[in-house]
């Protein structure tokens, strides 16, 4: 390949990776709900073994055990309800089922198998956030943002020469996974407010909004996602996160309590 096409590619391959990621939401979508939702299995067993890689961080010689509480601090500064607004948005996604409840059969086992896991995501992430506390210490893990991925980039090989790349294309699986839920729930959403519930399941409404959301992404890292836009980012990501997690709940909650007065 001529040396002059590198720095091309080099410039636009964040570009094409995300048109390619997003092509294989867009087909994924464009299966219906059931397909997706049988997608999430080889997600699940493609990337949950990648959990025991991390055992090493437990042990770190920077391991301390009281770093693990108080779990309820004493005195609360802001970088506590900081840390408390974190965690509420890490438990937030949930609420974005109702989007998608006229596609789910209300006589199957869904809430029963959502909840179960819903429980294993969140024991995921409290693993993987007690070894990174561990590896990282609670000074210095405040200053990472992205602290998985770095830990990731510490795991050796005798075989594998960057065993942090082969584990974040596989843990691409779950970001399709996650990508094609969240078209569908958009697409859901967007036929609630259309009152197009009663009409056929459109493929080409998928794809056209794929293709929406495929050029918004490329317009904001080209233009938004920058260096020093980043925490900006992230803090506006926690901030609706958390509210979506609080509001969608009490609204149904307050709708089903007016419903079952009248």
């Amino acid at each position: 390949m001529n040396q002059s096409c590198w720095p091309l590619i080099k410039r636009y391959w964040p570009n094409w990776l995300i048109v390619f990621i997003m092509a294989v939401c867009c087909y994924t979508a464009s299966l219906g709900m059931g397909n997706a939702i049988r997608f999430s299995v080889i997600a699940f067993l493609c990337s949950i073994w990648i959990i025991l890689l991390f055992y090493p961080f437990f042990m770190p010689p920077i391991a301390s055990l009281p770093d693990l509480y108080p779990l309820i601090p004493e005195d609360w500064s802001n970088i506590s309800w900081k840390g408390l607004l974190l965690i509420w948005s890490s438990l937030s996604g949930p609420e974005y089922i109702v989007c998608i409840a006229h596609l789910l059969n209300p006589r199957g086992s869904f809430i029963k198998y959502f909840t179960f896991a819903n429980t294993l995501s969140v024991l995921e992430n409290l693993v993987l956030f007690i070894a990174s506390l561990f590896f990282f210490g609670s000074k210095f893990l405040s200053l990472s943002k992205f602290p998985i991925v770095t830990m990731l980039r510490y795991l050796q090989s005798p075989i594998f020469e960057r065993v942090d790349i082969i584990l974040i294309c596989l843990n691409i699986f779950n970001l399709v996974f996650a990508v094609s839920i969240f078209l569908l729930c958009f697409y859901g959403a967007l036929r609630i407010l259309g009152k197009k519930l009663q009409t056929s399941h459109s493929k080409w409404g998928i794809q056209i909004i794929c293709i929406i959301a495929t050029v918004w992404l490329i317009a904001a890292n080209k233009w938004i996602w920058r260096e020093e836009h980043q925490s900006i980012l992230l803090n506006l990501e926690i901030w609706c996160s958390s509210l979506t997690y609080l509001l969608v709940p009490l609204f149904l909650l307050i709708f089903s309590r007016k419903k079952r007065g009248l």
